[in-house]
């Protein structure tokens, strides 16, 4: 999270990231995930690409947006699968090339006594009918811990 601002297109920058990591031996996953936080009349929206290199650490990228849109909590839920989905589809091309394998993480509790769990059923259908691999709380560590450290 040093802040560094990347200025080529995400596909650009992704591909970089993985020819390296190639070149130097390291095994790959990327989890994908978004988280939000409503404050007053806004939601904003952090959506993150976290990289792991097996048995050696990871990184991640972070993209923030805000909307002004009031949105029940389902709405807002399947508005971060939607974000995450978008980047999943746009990258999941060079995952493949790479043979890097790719969840999608969900911010979403599958404890029935959550609000968020009203959109579980939904998300997992959305997520999985893209072809994605799928991941609730507590195992999606990349929407419900990364993109929540992220969400200003």
């Amino acid at each position: 999270m040093s802040g560094t601002i990347v200025r080529q297109a995400i596909e650009d920058e992704v591909r970089e990231v993985l020819l390296n990591a190639r070149d130097n031996g390291h095994e790959m996953k990327v989890c994908i995930g978004t988280d939000s936080q409503v404050k007053g009349r806004y939601t904003e929206f952090a959506t993150v690409i976290v990289f792991i290199r097996k048995g050696k650490g990871g990184f991640m990228y972070i993209h923030n947006d805000t909307t002004v849109k009031r949105m029940s909590v389902k709405e807002r839920m399947l508005t971060e699968v939607a974000k995450s989905i978008e980047i999943a589809y746009e990258l999941c091309s060079l995952f493949t090339a790479f043979n890097v394998d790719m969840e999608v993480h969900a911010d979403i509790n599958t404890n029935p006594g959550f609000k968020s769990n009203d959109a579980l059923k939904d998300a997992m259908g959305y997520i999985l009918g893209m072809g994605f691999s799928f991941k609730a709380k507590p195992f999606a560590f990349a929407s419900s811990s990364c993109a929540d450290k992220a969400v200003h």
